[in-house]
């Protein structure tokens, strides 16, 4: 009798447990996806806000995202709507005022309206002023940049769009002429941008006549190398001044025991 017994059906699991079961995994799923989306949303901001241009007079980024208060007064001020504000979705820092130099770039108003209505000072009045007066022409906000591949002035065809559009006329940025070698009978008239001049305005960018600007503006941290202290310009007597309080400091090694032509003779024994 036992063996035709039938086996004993597990108890159902309650309705309710299951049900719970359910919205918990969905919660977590739910939860590790908008965790993820954050995530890569900073990564995003992180990335894009070294790469953006600020209005006129702004700190360095990092101090820029910490003073600003997303308030909007430099744009309001700003009267060519050069400068915005990014917005959800943008994939920049919120809130943050900038500029994008192909669409419409920083005009460099004299008075620049956009610094003094600052409340926090995250645009620094006191950098872009000279003698108590403001003074667009030392702002920083970028560096010109030229794609000397895309250049068509860098090809030999006669360009000066950006060289004109330059508001530092003849300063920030040169024509620099040679000649054609491939012709025999015609000039390079080649753009040069002078770094310590540029003002990172944008004019230049917005009026290359190429489909893709082969002058842009990047911040000048980007833009730019670094050679690093330790390096002198002999011929700079200010910088040249720094190695007034330098001290020498000596590595030895026990190949520099040697003097040059022993370890130069003692290498070359080596290779036969």
């Amino acid at each position: 009798m036992s063996e035709n017994r039938p086996e004993k059906k597990k108890k159902k699991q309650p309705v309710s447990d299951r049900r719970k079961f359910i919205l918990n995994m969905a919660r977590g799923f739910g939860l590790a996806t908008m965790g993820g989306l954050i995530w890569s949303a900073y990564i995003d901001e992180a990335t894009a806000s070294e790469l953006l241009l600020r209005p006129p007079g702004a700190l360095k980024e990092d101090n820029f995202l910490k003073t600003c208060i997303k308030c909007g007064l430099c744009v309001e001020a700003c009267p060519y709507d050069t400068l915005m504000l990014a917005k959800p979705g943008d994939h920049k820092p919120l809130g943050t005022p900038y500029f994008v130099p192909r669409d419409i770039p920083c005009y460099m108003c004299p008075d620049i309206p956009c610094v003094p209505v600052c409340p926090t000072g995250a645009l620094d009045e006191k950098s872009v002023t000279t003698d108590d007066k403001l003074d667009i022409n030392i702002a920083d906000m970028g560096l010109a940049v030229i794609d000397k591949e895309s250049c068509i002035a860098y090809w030999g065809i006669q360009c000066d769009a950006c060289y004109r559009a330059c508001p530092i006329f003849g300063t920030a940025i040169t024509i620099e002429y040679s000649k054609n070698e491939r012709t025999g009978k015609h000039a390079f008239m080649k753009p040069v941008v002078h770094a310590d001049a540029c003002t990172g305005c944008g004019l230049c960018e917005h009026a290359c006549v190429t489909e893709k600007p082969a002058i842009f503006v990047l911040p000048r941290e980007t833009a730019m190398g670094k050679a690093g202290n330790y390096y002198i310009k002999g011929w700079d007597k200010n910088d040249e001044k720094r190695l007034k309080d330098a001290k020498e400091i000596k590595t030895t090694t026990e190949l520099s025991k040697d003097s040059a032509l022993d370890s130069l003779n003692g290498n070359l024994g080596d290779l036969y």
